[in-house]
């Protein structure tokens, strides 16, 4: 330390107190935080004060010793005129910033004041520490009668300052951990609170989940009895018979497309090459992908007219095929078919048309109404069933939180109180 000062003896532990026990609720912490912090707050403010009164005599002294030190000549006519030049100039250094800077020590009795004391006896150490520490051998040399007394009193005054500062940090740390404190109080409530929340949505859903169950039960009383009764039989047989009747349309388009395949390469040239106009474009086009979907008596001409085209493209060479003559015969050929395909279609779809408004008339609407009904609560009963489960495990994760944030709270009132608190939270 400069000026060699600031060495404290070591002090003695107090024996070590052995810890009280009480269980309060969570409602007491607040009044335990609120006495504990105005204790602490007195206990602090009356230490601070003590240490200010044992430092303010030490400051008269160093103002004394200045005041002495001023009219002392330190016999420097005894000693070589140069090296009086600088014991004079250190000094006055010396006495210059004692007059300036060593001031009386502000009364304690606020933390306001207390913080002024500690910020006021910072600087006057510091600028008495700077001065001595660059005038130490002036004073330990030629004012050695100064040095001891100087020597004593900053280092009862450095050691009042390091304790006044301590009690000052403990104290905010005690401030700062009773707002911590505060303020898991303040989480735990919210999430006891939310969790009250979450209970009541739990009960509210649980009480739907009966209605809609209740519901879901009516529902299906209903349907199963639709379907027990003849109509619905006939309704179901008859769909069946429409299921098994659609694949005769399979039979029908791989006959009508085995017979177009043969011929797939002109048409699909000509498709490219003609010019025909939109309507016999679209047929075209139509007879190159799925043949069954135009192969009707409205457009059995505009077939024919496409086929013969072809034909006279193959013929002339505009088309161009492996074997001329046996595209043309595969042509007539399908010429030769397009009357049993088109009654073929014509019939599966007056027969699929019969069975059809047949069906409809079977329909059991009220079935529809039911089962559209038993998806939507259904539907409802899975949502509630999951908002459910999700607020239970809101609330088993609160469960598992709130005794960790009690578990902060017994921990830090043990910091700054004797007594080894546990909060019961049932």
């Amino acid at each position: 330390m400069v000026f060699g000062w600031g060495k404290k003896k070591q002090e003695e532990k107090p024996a070590e107190e052995i810890p009280q026990n009480k269980e309060i609720s969570l409602v007491d912490v607040p009044k335990i935080i609120s006495d504990l912090g105005t204790l602490r707050k007195t206990q602090t403010l009356s230490e601070i004060n003590s240490l200010r009164n044992s430092t303010m005599p030490l400051i008269d002294d160093l103002i004394k010793i200045g005041n002495v030190l001023e009219k002392d000549s330190l016999n420097i006519d005894d000693i070589d005129k140069h090296l009086a030049i600088i014991v004079v100039r250190g000094k006055k250094q010396v006495i210059d910033m004692i007059k300036k800077d060593v001031v009386s020590l502000p009364k304690i009795s606020s933390f306001e004041d207390a913080e002024k004391l500690n910020s006021t006896l910072n600087l006057i150490l510091k600028k008495v520490g700077d001065v001595l520490g660059r005038q130490t051998r002036v004073i330990h040399i030629f004012a050695k009668k100064y040095a001891a007394q100087l020597k004593s009193n900053l280092e009862v005054m450095n050691s009042n300052h390091s304790e006044i500062q301590k009690l000052l940090k403990n104290y905010h740390s005690t401030k700062s951990l009773s707002e911590e404190i505060l303020d898991t109080i303040n989480q735990i409530n919210n999430q006891t609170e939310l969790r009250k929340e979450k209970s009541q949505r739990i009960t509210e859903i649980t009480e739907n989940l009966t209605s809609i169950n209740e519901k879901i039960s009516s529902i299906q009383t209903n349907i199963d009895e639709i379907k027990s009764s003849e109509n619905y039989k006939k309704y179901q047989t008859l769909k069946n018979t429409l299921d098994e009747f659609s694949k005769e349309k399979s039979k029908i388009k791989n006959q009508i497309n085995t017979q177009f395949t043969k011929i797939s390469r002109p048409l699909s040239r000509y498709e490219y090459a003609s010019s025909l106009d939109k309507d016999q474009k679209n047929i075209l086009s139509t007879l190159v992908s799925e043949p069954f979907d135009v192969l009707t008596s409205e457009n059995k001409d505009s077939v024919i007219i496409i086929l013969e085209n072809v034909r006279k493209g193959v013929s002339s060479g505009s088309i161009s095929v492996k074997d001329v003559e046996k595209t043309s015969s595969q042509i007539t050929e399908t010429e030769e078919s397009l009357d049993g395909f088109v009654n073929q279609i014509s019939e599966y779809h007056k027969k699929y048309q019969e069975i059809q408004s047949e069906l409809a008339s079977l329909k059991p609407e009220e079935l529809i109404s039911l089962e559209n009904d038993l998806a939507k609560n259904t539907s409802s009963l899975e949502d509630s069933q999951l908002k459910s489960e999700t607020f239970q495990g809101e609330i088993d994760e609160i469960d598992s939180k709130i005794p960790e944030l009690v578990s902060e709270i017994e921990q830090k009132l043990r910091e700054f109180s004797n007594t080894r608190y546990t909060i019961l939270t049932s």
